[in-house]
Order: C-alpha cells, then structure tokens, then sequence
C-alpha cells in the first residue's frame, strides 16, 4: 500500500525533473533549436503553397524549391531595403537635433509658474536644512584632520600597468564580423531544416508516430492532424493579418509624409508577432521620428491615430472574423509565455512564443502526464459550471455562486438550467455526504443557498422545454383542457433535503406549464404518505437524487402503489446515466415510468394526466364510486 501511494509523488518527481532537463536543453542549446523552431515555423506556413503547387502537377522538390527561393527572395530583399533604410535614419538623426531641443524647451515649464515657484522654495529649505545639520559639520572636521595627516605622509609611489599587446588581426577580425555573420549563419541553417522539412514531411510525420509506439496510431494522428491544420491555419492567417496592417500602415505613413515608410511597414509586420507590446513599439518608432522631424505635433499626432484606427478595426474585427475568437491560449498565458520564451531565445523567442504555446497546449491535450500544460495555458473554462456552482458554495461564497447561475440562464433556459447545473451539484454534494467528505455546516449552508436560489428564480418568466408532437397532440384536446385545473401533481421527495430540492424544481416547472402541483416537505413515509392522500390527486412524482436513493424511492413507490393502486406514479431518478435499466430493475407494477431530466418529467406528467383524463371520461362510475383513490 504504502508502494502504492508513493507512485504519484515519484511520477510527479520524474515529470518535474524532465521539465527542468527540458528547459536547460532549450537554453544551453539554443544555437541549434532556434534555427530548427524557425524552420517548424516556416514549414507549417510554407506547406500550404507547396501543396497547392503540388496539386497543380509541378512535383515535390520542384515545389519546394520555388517556394523557398520566392520566400527567401521576398525576405532578403525587403531587408536589405529596410537596413538601408535604418543606416539612413541613423545617419540623419545629428539633423534632428535643434527641432528636438525646440521641443523639449516647449515643454518645460515657465519659470515664473506656481510649480517652478514650489520647487524652489523646497530647494531653498532643503540647503537651510543641510547647513543646519549637525553631522554634517562634524563631517567637515573629519575631513580637514585627514587632509592634514595625509599631507604629512610621504607620497606613495603610482602604481604603473604595462599595455599588453593587442590581439591579433585574425582576432580582431573575429570579433568585430562575427556578430555580423551570426544571422547569416542562422538564416542558412533555417534554409537548411526548411528544404528538409518540407520535402520529407510526411516522412517526419511517420517517424513521429512510430517514436509514440504503435498503440497509440489514433492518438497520434489526431494530435498531429489537429497540430497540423491549427497551426499552419493561424500562422498563415496571422501572417496574411500582419501583412495587411504593415501594407495600410506604411501607405498611411507615406501620406503622412513621415519618411523611410517601407521601414515602419516591414517593422510593424515583424513586431505585430510581439503580443501585446509589438504594435506599441512599432507605432513609437515613427511617433518619434515625426516629433524629431517635423516643427509642430500634427504628423505625430496623425500617426498615432493611424495606429488607434488600424489596431481598433483589426483587432476587434478582422482578427476574429478570420481567426475566431480565440487561438485556445489565455491572455495571462500568452504574457507569461512570452517572458519565458524571451528569456530562454532572445527576440527570436519572442515571435515564436505563440506558434510554441499552441505546440505545447497539444501536448497537454493528448499526452496524460502533460495535461497540465492545457489546464495552466489553455483558455477553456477549467471547471464545469456545476462544478463551479459547488465549489463556490463549498466556499461559503453564495453572492459568486448565484453569479454563475445567472450568467448560465442568460444563454440557456431555466429548466436547462436544473438540469445541466443545479442538479449535477447537488450529485456531487451528495457523493460527498456519503463519503462524509462535506461537514454538517457547509451541507446546511448549500442546501440553504439553492433553495433560496430555486424559490428566487420561481417569481420571474421561465423558458421551459417544448414538449414532443405527441405531447402537443394530446395537450390540445378538448378533454386536457377541461380536465386538467381540477387535478393535482405531487412532488414527493425519496429520501433528503437534496431529494426535496429537485421535487420543488419540478412542481414549479409544472405550475408555470399550467398544471397544479405541490412540492411535498421531507419528512416520515408515514407523513408524506398522509399529505398524498388527496381525491384530486392523479399523479405523483417521486423524486430521487443518486448515488443512494434508489432503494428508498423504490420502498416509496410500493408503498404508494400499495396504497392506491389506480395512482399514476412517475419515478425520477436524476441524472441518472440509463433510465431503461432503472425501469427494468424497478418493474413495471411498482411504477408507471421513469424519467432521468426535467424535461422528461414534464412529458410524462403530462401523459399521465391524459391517460387519467381519458379513463374517467370513458368510465365515469369508476372514478365517482368509492372515497377516491386512496
């Protein structure tokens, strides 16, 4: 046993240290993986036109080599313009000088001005207070006694450090061209992996599925196919985005006549990669250069409001029409990761902490020890709704737990509402109560709470269920509506409070359906027994919550069906998985049906009460003989 128990804690040891290798690997190695990343990345974009190209009969190879020089092509030029372009404003910023001194002078403030005035008279008590110091003036003696004990020591002699040689010229060399050559170097070994990736795709692929083990081919090829279409449809998409907003942004400027406008269009492509910071710096660079170059403030404030317009329109509009409302990442995860990935690679793992997140919230779908990953990244909702109401509750925190009620019934009806929310937690309150997991205080304050909740959304409009044709059918004829107001449908609870709970949810969906119906109190079978015994009772609903009313609701329905054997008795049995199951172990003398949802209540309800209807009016004398039913 005790083996047993420490199974957990050493696998979360071993995944915990397989992280740590994981991330050091990343960071000592970066040399390699950031260039393999770059062409992933390049791959997943990239592999949509060679398929295109593909389909339209030019072959594997010759694809992706067309694909790759126009791409590479495309990318080396546009660069090399923007370096020019970057020389150039570096080379004209000494220009700039006397219209940015004019400005910051314009934005000083006056010296006759009340601040100014403030300011100097805190200056002024500040050096009374100084001079006044005491320490101060003790400071000052000290300092005189050394100087003089000082002047009285002989000199030290100055120590004197020879110039070692300089370097070589091959050092030299080195270390001035290496930083140089280093993003050719990169940019080579990207080429590189992406001619590979590209022409031996589908062979990565299999070596993928087969390093997973061949009992795992449906989870490998959902995971990869799920990897594949999301990320090479949000990069392509995003690239296409960025495209646009680089192309709009360098026209606008170029109107705005601020100079270099290829420059601040390319940057804008590149940075709109950075989330959330990458616009901003985009749009501060040219913000800058207007105040630099221009005599007033109107180009400056033109271009940010270049910047405000496009951002607005994109981002709120184009991006969720093309992209959808989400990329399955949160909004704390996509900041976090990109501090990561920034610290692990630099820039390079800035732009790529997305592409690299999506990856790793994959992983966290499809492989088990990772699910982590998808509940810390991921942006689905981590507990159900009727996990969350509980939990709430088991927090004391009913003003969050009505909130989440009444978020849920903005979208779905009431009755979907019980069904889906309320009485899946009140099951899982009553799994906790059998394993004496929930202490007598909190089950008080849940039970106290939904019952308030319940009575509160009984006062206003309810949506409820619609029922079948046949339901209809029967619902309009003469009969039902002549009939129905002079009978009654109790809803008798099996076992507890939690029993009771449902019943009153199910009585006030038969009163606002038109229909009389009294929720009865828990109590003695006895008690209970007594409040059904009603002449114009025709129908009861006994109500019972898993996992362990089904033996009392049983012993309930004999009882009743002992009692009045013309009674109509509808066993519900909620939230149960398999109602036919449930009727098969109950028998068909002991109950008339039974129903697992509210709907489904409501349904037999009203088939019941046709039934009744239909027997007393086709035999009246067996319905006015006798004391009633009981």
């Amino acid at each position: 046993m005790a083996a047993s128990k420490n199974l957990p804690n050493s696998s979360s040891l071993l995944t915990l240290i397989a992280i740590v290798i994981v991330i050091a690997a990343l960071y000592f190695g970066r040399a390699i993986f950031i260039p393999i990343a770059l062409a992933v990345v390049l791959t997943f974009l990239l592999t949509p036109f060679v398929t295109w190209l593909e389909r339209c009969r030019l072959g594997r190879i010759p694809s992706v080599f067309f694909v790759l020089a126009l791409s590479f092509l495309l990318i080396g030029s546009v660069s090399w313009k923007v370096s020019g372009q970057v020389m150039e404003t570096v080379g004209q910023l000494p220009s700039y000088r006397n219209n940015i001194h004019r400005k910051i002078q314009s934005l000083r403030v006056p010296k006759d001005g009340d601040l100014s005035k403030a300011a100097a008279t805190v200056r002024d008590l500040s050096r009374e207070l100084a001079a006044a110091s005491p320490q101060d003036s003790s400071s000052t003696l000290d300092r005189s006694l050394r100087g003089k004990e000082q002047n009285t020591q002989p000199a030290r002699p100055i120590p004197v450090q020879v110039a070692e040689p300089q370097s070589d010229e091959l050092d030299y060399a080195r270390a001035f061209i290496g930083p140089l050559v280093s993003p050719f170097e990169t940019a080579g070994m990207v080429m590189v992996f992406t001619l590979f990736m590209l022409v031996k795709r589908e062979d990565l692929r299999n070596r993928l599925i087969r390093l997973a083990g061949q009992g795992r081919l449906h989870v490998m090829t959902e995971a990869l196919s799920d990897g594949s279409q999301r990320l090479s449809r949000y990069l392509l998409l995003q690239f296409l985005i960025n495209v646009g907003y680089g192309l709009l942004f360098g026209v606008g400027l170029y109107f705005i006549q601020v100079p270099h406008a290829l420059l601040w269009g390319a940057l804008a492509v590149v940075l709109r990669f950075l989330p959330y910071v990458g616009t901003l710096i985009a749009t501060a660079l040219p913000v800058a250069l207007a105040v630099a170059i221009f005599p007033g403030w109107h180009q400056a404030i033109l271009t940010f409001g270049l910047f405000v317009i496009l951002e607005v329109v994109i981002s709120s509009f184009v991006e969720p029409w093309l992209c959808g409302a989400h990329t399955g990442i949160s909004s704390l995860a996509i900041l976090v990761t990109s501090i990561f990935w920034a610290m692990l690679w630099g820039p390079v793992g800035l732009i790529l902490s997305t592409p690299l997140t999506v990856c790793l919230i994959l992983l966290g779908r499809y492989v088990p020890q990772l699910e982590f990953l998808e509940v810390i990244l991921g942006d689905e909702p981590v507990l159900a709704p009727e996990a969350h109401y509980y939990q709430r509750l088991l927090a004391l925190d009913e003003e969050e737990a009505n909130n989440i009620a009444h978020a849920h019934l903005k979208e779905k009806p009431l009755a979907s509402f019980y069904d889906s929310v309320l009485i899946p937690a009140l099951t899982l309150a009553q799994q906790d109560r059998h394993m004496d997991a929930l202490d007598e205080a909190r089950e008080k304050f849940i039970f106290r709470s939904t019952r308030g909740l319940i009575e509160e959304l009984g006062e206003g409009e309810m949506d409820l269920p619609t029922p079948s044709s046949e339901q209809d059918g029967a619902l309009e004829s003469g009969v039902m509506n002549a009939e129905l107001p002079a009978m009654e449908i109790a809803c008798v609870p099996a076992r507890d409070e939690a029993d009771e709970l449902v019943a009153m949810m199910l009585a006030q969906l038969l009163q606002q359906s038109g229909f009389s119906a009294r929720p009865i109190p828990i109590g003695t079978v006895a008690d209970m027994l007594t409040q059904v015994s009603d002449p114009d009772l025709r129908v009861v609903c006994v109500s019972a919550l898993p996992p362990s009313a089904f033996g009392q609701a049983r012993s309930l329905c004999r009882r009743l069906r002992t009692r009045s054997p013309k009674l109509r008795i509808i066993l519900c049995l909620w939230n149960s998985n398999d109602g036919t199951k449930v009727e098969e172990r109950l028998g068909s003398e002991w109950a008339d049906a039974v129903c697992t949802t509210l709907a489904e209540g409501l349904a037999q309800a009203r088939l019941a009460l046709v039934s009744v209807t239909s027997i007393e009016i086709t035999a009246p004398a067996a319905t006015t003989s006798g004391s009633g039913l009981f």
